[in-house]
């Protein structure tokens, strides 16, 4: 084992011994059939990592990489050994790189984040949700009664890469098209402990959410997330709550008249456009209405 590795590891143990203020820590194990068993995990630094002509060597092996991303234009700091919970082993590097501004749209969009649509957008376009967990639900408890360990995982990884896929290729069409994302800030985490738990935890909201933000950085758009308190019970035209559905009562209600303007919503598309004039209050310094 390389010495920046022991290295590594020991800064990894005193930074976690003062987040959690113990001597001692509770190393999980790496025995396959432990109910401790940890993930492998082999970090390493600089000096102890070669890349050339699609390989990494460290220490004396090498790694032929699929590489996608033209490693031999960065200078890499630092990086990983990470082995996933099929058993299959990656190579994470942290690397300089300087962020292309490449972004010359003008348009700027508001997102309601729901359970019914993944995301609606103040422009009318929506994402489906697609409910990837519930269609291999089936399988997966098939797979568990057998105990076939293998499958379970394999069935797991699928459904993480079906929904990781469909994210990173709206949140890519979002940050193309527009100069300014603003996103409601739906508390994942707390619906996540109601019955919705299933189709809370399948709509991937703070994923999305982490998505665009990093890829609106990069790109140079601008990315916010604004207080949703309301949105959906507010009149887009006249800022009007007389007529609007309140309520679990109203939650099955997905299109309502305004009685003051006489406009007619769409529940959803209603909400991201009073999420879109909310960030834009926001970058106009205005005072919040809600």
């Amino acid at each position: 084992m390389h010495s920046q590795t022991i290295q590594a590891i020991t800064e990894e143990l005193i930074t976690r011994r003062k987040q959690f203020k113990k001597a001692k820590l509770k190393w999980r194990v790496s025995h396959k059939k432990s109910a401790r068993r940890s993930l492998g995990w082999i970090p390493f630094k600089k000096v102890a990592i070669k890349y050339a002509d699609g390989y990494v060597q460290y220490g004396k092996h090498q790694f032929r990489l699929w590489d996608s991303y033209e490693l031999s234009k960065y200078n890499v700091k630092t990086g990983s050994f990470v082995e996933d919970a099929r058993g299959r082993w990656y190579v994470c590097l942290v690397v300089e790189a300087i962020p292309i501004i490449k972004s010359e749209a003008k348009t700027s969009i508001g997102i309601d984040l729901g359970l019914k649509d993944l995301a609606t957008c103040s422009d009318g376009i929506k994402l489906k949700a697609p409910k990837i967990y519930h269609e291999y639900e089936q399988k997966l408890g098939i797979a568990q009664r057998a105990k076939n360990n293998k499958r379970v995982k394999a069935i797991h990884a699928k459904i993480k890469n079906i929904r990781q896929n469909m994210l990173h290729q709206f949140s890519r069409k979002l940050v193309n098209e527009h100069a300014a994302i603003f996103v409601g800030n739906v508390n994942a985490k707390a619906l996540a402990q109601t019955k919705l738990a299933k189709s809370v935890l399948d709509a991937s909201w703070t994923t999305l959410r982490t998505m665009l933000k990093y890829k609106c950085e990069n790109a140079g758009v601008w990315f916010e997330e604004v207080n949703e308190a309301y949105t959906t019970q507010t009149c887009s035209c006249c800022s009007s709550r007389l007529s609007s559905p309140k309520g679990r009562m109203g939650l099955g209600i997905r299109e309502w008249q305004c009685m003051e303007c006489g406009t007619l919503h769409d529940r959803d598309i209603n909400s991201a456009m009073n999420i879109l004039a909310l960030g834009h209050e926001r970058l106009a310094g205005g005072i919040t209405l809600f």
